[in-house]
């Protein structure tokens, strides 16, 4: 299936479909424009019923090339049914914006073929340079918008798009941050990923979520990352949940596979500390 007839199928989903939870009714998502540099990204906006501002939620996928749209819409109405403004911000090639360039995955996967592990490693890096400049439209775009209130934004990400969020709650005041199996797959074979990660977790003012199943490909940069943040004082949490699935593979999709399973700490976390 074509991206645009994906899109298409999804829509023709959930145009008509409004979400009922706890006697509210959730509309479809909105797709927005949003600028970064010469790009122009597409997103999926979910919000809940109602009028005045409410907190938000920049939400920055994993890395790859974002096809499968059943993700979003599983993960957009559970922020909106509790009660956030959610940004799905596809990033550059990745996606509703395939045509803005290509997707994190190819390039490293490129890499990898032309010089191994370390060329891998050299255009990780770059590439969360590259992307951290979507992210900080996203919260642009989200701090722009009259539905939000500016005090309450947080930050989540998953895999390539946690370390994402990592880095941004380094050089951006959110209120908090939740990441998913943040650098499993590339702590143990990065040493300059793991230096750059350690400093930003050290220097920001965040709290952050740290979340792992048990069986994902690594644990450690929880535990490291974790550990860095109680060195400088600051609040976090960590929490490696149970295997989910029988491979890596499964483990790592977690965030889309158990939503039921870390749904109550997550919104429990961040609302301790957006609503407070």
């Amino acid at each position: 299936m074509t991206l645009v007839h994906a899109l298409t199928a999804m829509m023709v989903i959930l145009a008509p479909l409004r979400i009922k939870a706890g006697g509210q009714a959730l509309a479809a998502p909105d797709t927005v424009a949003v600028r970064s540099g010469s790009h122009t990204l597409r997103g999926l906006v979910w919000k809940p019923e109602g009028s005045g501002q409410f907190p938000a939620v920049l939400y920055n996928h994993g890395s790859g090339p974002q096809s499968d749209l059943t993700r979003p819409a599983k993960l957009g109405p559970v922020f909106a049914r509790h009660g956030y403004v959610i940004l799905y911000l596809f990033r550059r090639g990745a996606g509703l914006s395939a045509n803005q360039g290509i997707d994190s995955e190819t390039l490293m996967n490129r890499a990898h073929s032309d010089s191994g592990q370390a060329g891998r490693n050299e255009v990780q890096l770059q590439l969360l340079d590259a992307e951290l400049t979507d992210v900080v439209a996203g919260l642009t775009f989200l701090r722009a918008r009259p539905d939000v209130d500016t005090a309450r934004i947080a930050a989540v990400g998953y895999s390539f798009g946690g370390q994402l969020t990592l880095l941004l709650t380094e050089r951006h005041i959110i209120k908090a941050a939740a990441v998913f199996g943040a650098a499993s797959g590339s702590w143990n074979g990065s040493r300059k990923l793991r230096d750059r990660l350690l400093v930003a977790v050290r220097r920001t003012t965040a709290p952050i979520f740290f979340i792992y199943a048990a069986n994902d490909y690594s644990i450690a940069p929880g535990k490291a990352l974790g550990a860095e943040m109680a060195r400088a004082g600051s609040l976090h949490r960590l929490k490696i949940y149970p295997a989910v699935g029988s491979t890596p593979r499964e483990g790592h999709d977690f965030i889309h596979q158990r939503v039921s399973l870390w749904e109550g700490d997550v919104f429990a976390f961040l609302d301790q500390r957006i609503r407070r």
